[in-house]
Parts: C-alpha cells; sequence; structure tokens
C-alpha cells in the first residue's frame, strides 16, 4: 500500500518569522543593488542607521499576526525615519506594505480600516514631502507607494472579508443543521405521543369490553350457557379486532407499507356504538350531514374522543342511557357525549356480584379515575388541533364531553 505524503505546515509563529527575515533580506539586497542617488546617505551612517531601519521594518513582521496594529505603526515610523534622514531609495517599503495588509486582512473591520486610512495619510503626506527636492522622473515612484499602499489595504480588507463571509456561512450551515435535528426530534417526539394515545384508546375500550364481558360470562356461565357463549364470541371478536387496530397503529413503526389500514374515523361510530351496546349501554346516536369534507386527522380524533369517552362510561357507569351527537358544521364539528349516570340495572339481584367494576359514577373524573389519563388524552387532542374540550359533571346527574374540533386543524402536522 502507498502511503500518502502528508503535507508540511509550519506553525505560523515560524512561517511569520520566516517572512520577516525574507523581506529584511530583499530590502537591504534591493538597496545595496540599486544605485544610489547623488547626495543620499549611506546606510552605515548615524551608527548604521540605515540598515537598522531595514532589517528592523522587515523583522518586525514576525509578531504580525499576533499585533497587527502595533506592528502597522512600527512600520509607519521606520519608513518615514528612512526617507526623511534620505538614506537610499530601495525596495524599503515591501515590510510596510506586508503590515498593512495584515493590518486589514487580520483585523477588525472598520477601525482596521481607519488606522490603515490614517497610515497611508501620514505615508503619503510625508513622502510628497519628502518628494519636494527631488527630480520630476522620480516622482513616479512617490506616487506607486502611494497606490501600493491603498492596493495592500484593499486586498487585506477583501480577504478578511472573505473569511467572514465563509464563517457566517459555515455558522448558518451548523444552525440549519442544529434545527433539522430538532425538528427531526420534534417529528419523532410527536409521533410517539400520537401512538401511545392511539394505543392507550384502542386497548382501554377493548379491555373495557372485555372485562365487562368476562363478568358476564362469570355469572351465566352455570345458569344461562347460551348467554355465556354469546359473551364469549363478543369477547373474541373484539379481542381481534383491537389486535387489528394494534397492527395498523404499530405499522408505522415498520419499513413497508404493508398490512397498514387507514385510521379509524367517524365512519366507525355504528360499529363502536355497537360494541358499547354489547356492553350494556343504552346509546342514541345523533349525526348530522357533513357539509364539506372532513379532513381525516378531525374524523381520526373524533373518533378518539368518543371512544374513550364510552369506555369511561362502561369502567365507571354501567348500563345506563348514553347520547352521541355529531354535528357537522360550516369551519367545525362538534362531538358531544352525554350519558344518564349509573342506574339499577333490571334484574339485578343485589346478592349476587355485579357483572360491572364497581367504580363511582365519575366518568374518568373522580377518586377512582384521577390517576388516568383518559380525560387529559382527549384535551390534548383537541389542542393539536386548535380546538377545545369540555369535560364535566351534569346537575341532574350524569356527566358530559363535548369538544370542538376545527376543520382546518392548526396542529395537522404534528399527528
Amino acid at each position: 500500500m502507498k502511503r500518502r505524503a502528508l503535507p508540511i505546515r509550519l506553525p505560523v509563529l515560524v512561517q511569520d518569522v520566516l517572512l520577516g527575515l525574507f523581506v529584511a533580506l530583499m530590502q537591504v539586497q534591493g538597496t545595496l543593488a540599486k544605485p544610489s542617488a547623488v547626495g543620499a546617505r549611506p546606510l552605515t551612517d548615524i551608527g548604521y542607521l540605515g540598515y537598522v531601519l531595514l532589517i528592523g521594518s522587515g523583522m518586525i513582521l514576525a509578531l504580525r499576526r499576533r499585533w497587527p496594529t502595533p506592528v502597522f505603526i512600527t512600520a509607519t515610523l521606520a519608513g518615514l525615519l528612512y526617507f526623511s534622514i534620505d538614506f537610499p531609495d530601495g525596495p524599503g517599503f515591501i515590510g510596510l506594505f506586508v503590515a498593512l495588509y495584515t493590518l486589514t486582512a487580520y483585523g477588525d473591520g472598520r477601525r482596521s480600516l481607519v488606522f490603515a486610512g490614517v497610515g497611508i495619510t501620514v505615508l503619503a503626506t510625508g513622502w510628497l514631502i519628502g518628494a519636494a527636492d527631488i527630480e520630476p522622473a522620480a516622482i513616479g515612484w512617490v506616487f506607486f507607494r502611494i497606490a501600493a499602499s491603498v492596493m495592500a489595504a484593499a486586498l487585506g480588507e477583501s480577504v478578511r472579508s472573505r473569511h467572514v463571509i465563509a464563517a457566517e456561512s459555515q455558522r448558518r450551515a451548523e444552525l440549519a443543521e442544529r434545527t433539522r435535528e430538532e425538528e427531526a426530534r420534534s417529528r419523532v417526539d410527536a409521533e410517539r405521543l400520537r401512538i401511545a394515545r392511539e394505543v392507550h384508546d384502542t386497548v382501554a375500550h377493548a379491555i373495557a369490553i372485555i372485562n365487562v364481558q368476562a363478568g358476564v360470562t362469570a355469572y351465566l356461565l352455570d345458569k344461562r350457557p347460551e348467554g355465556a357463549r354469546e359473551a364469549l364470541l363478543i369477547i373474541e371478536q373484539t379481542s381481534s379486532q383491537t389486535l387489528h387496530e394494534m397492527r395498523a397503529v404499530l405499522g408505522v413503526l415498520r419499513d413497508s407499507d404493508n398490512g397498514r389500514v387507514p385510521q379509524p374515523g367517524l365512519g366507525q361510530i355504528e360499529e363502536l356504538a355497537s360494541k358499547a351496546r354489547d356492553a350494556g349501554l343504552d346509546i342514541k346516536l345523533e349525526a348530522t350531514s357533513p357539509t364539506t369534507p372532513l379532513p381525516s386527522v378531525v374524523g381520526n380524533a373524533a373518533y378518539r374522543i368518543l371512544q374513550e369517552s364510552i369506555t369511561n362510561i362502561i369502567r365507571h357507569v354501567g348500563p345506563t342511557q348514553v347520547r352521541v351527537a355529531v354535528d357537522h358544521g360550516i369551519d367545525a364539528l362538534e362531538v358531544c357525549v352525554t350519558d344518564e349516570g349509573r342506574r339499577g340495572v333490571p334484574g339485578h339481584d343485589p346478592a349476587r356480584p355485579h357483572p360491572l367494576p364497581e367504580h363511582p359514577a365519575s366518568n374518568g373524573t373522580g377518586s377512582s379515575a384521577s390517576s388516568g389519563r383518559g380525560i387529559l388524552g382527549m384535551r390534548e387532542r383537541c389542542q393539536l388541533l386548535g380546538g377545545e374540550l369540555v369535560a364535566r359533571p351534569l346537575p341532574g346527574g350524569g356527566f358530559e364531553v363535548k369538544a370542538r374540533l376545527p376543520l382546518v386543524p392548526a396542529g395537522a402536522a404534528q399527528l
């Protein structure tokens, strides 16, 4: 296997030190190689000050990224001092241009540009004053240095802007990724809550009916075997239907769509009422015709509210008269379930055990149901669709559950 060659990347400080050495060498070598003008001071004059300024303005670049502003100020002062003393003209401004580029490229934007503008103005003024007594043919180099300074500052600002834009794009991409992940988690949580509600409603309703029919079977097994057979048949049908609904509810957890069925809706109200009648309820069903097509999420929520309300009556009240009303409005669907409360079972012998569980007639709101989530689950369904639910005991006895579901559900995307 061939090994890939890794690129050699020196530390930033080492890079800047090498750059400083290179610039210092270029400034000294370029100045010495250029013929000196008449009257120019030698670099060895005033204690080799010319060499010190050329080397110093180059080596100061080793600190350019750590302190860009002080480095630029130092290079500016060294350049002004060099040309004011009339040392030989040459490439002694390379370090200054690099410092100016670094100031705008690694600075903080507006303040760095202000420093750069002030520095270029001071340099231009000093260069023009120093060029007052030079030959007209050499004045071009002064304007060249001024133009090069402006270009160095502009190049640095362009690089800085590009880095800022890239960093902002990266930040937005990371934010978008986090947002997508949060939305995905939110959708998963909403789906889990929906499945939990569907499982609760389906299982609670089925178990309530099975519990009732099991009590009837135990009561009639010795006295009326044919009645026990009918109760067992209802248990079989209810459990089979419940398993079918559970497969439909949990089908979303599979990758394949095989075996999935539509969620129950108001079209199954008659079947729901029939099961409730088998459990001993006297149900009166009142429903108006829909004026507009009913959204599936609204129909499913209405069905589950009716199912949970009837289940609570079976569990906590027993045989009683129940009124189920479904009103299809123009902009909302209203469902109402009202029961008359517990009543005596005709022909029931008090000495015999009652086939129904003994609970207060609270329809899920009394002490026996204080730990349940029936009313809470129905209210959550309404709130997710932007509707409202009222569950209250009636003054003359009994209980009422009334829900209003908008036909344009606010939370349809979450279900």
